[in-house]
């Protein structure tokens, strides 16, 4: 079993890797979007990449949700995310911080939830 540290290690040569950041970006707060310059086509590199790096297998939108709160979702209202979307996030992304999102939950706001941390955590669980 890996230590947190050693997952951390993992991941951040994993995002240097597919995203051409320095590892020094990499933290665990570190957003992928945000902070690392993430598209969506980096996510699939991401998975494919974290699946060969720690043997693991990660089926298609369990890291990355898809469609997590589109207009037509009924989980989003006024630009944010609802009581019931937020309790949708918390069952689809446990590994997520889905608390701090909630206290403002604008929808302009979900990409924070893809944090190095959140990769981390994902990862650690599946290595259990």
């Amino acid at each position: 079993m890996l230590s947190a540290d050693e997952v951390l290690d993992k991941v951040r040569e994993t995002l240097v890797d597919a995203l051409g950041v320095d590892d020094d970006e990499v933290t665990s707060t570190a957003t992928l979007i945000g902070d690392l310059g993430a598209e969506s086509i980096d996510f699939l590199d991401i998975v494919f990449r974290l699946e060969k790096c720690f043997d693991i297998k990660i089926p298609r939108g369990e890291l990355f949700p898809e469609n997590l709160a589109t207009a037509d979702s009924g989980f989003v209202k006024d630009g944010k995310v609802t009581p019931e979307g937020i309790e949708q996030l918390r069952a689809r992304m446990p590994h997520a911080d889905i608390d701090s999102f909630a206290s403002n939950p604008a929808v302009s706001r979900l990409s924070d939830l893809f944090t190095v941390g959140m990769i981390c955590r994902f990862v650690q669980a599946r290595l259990k």
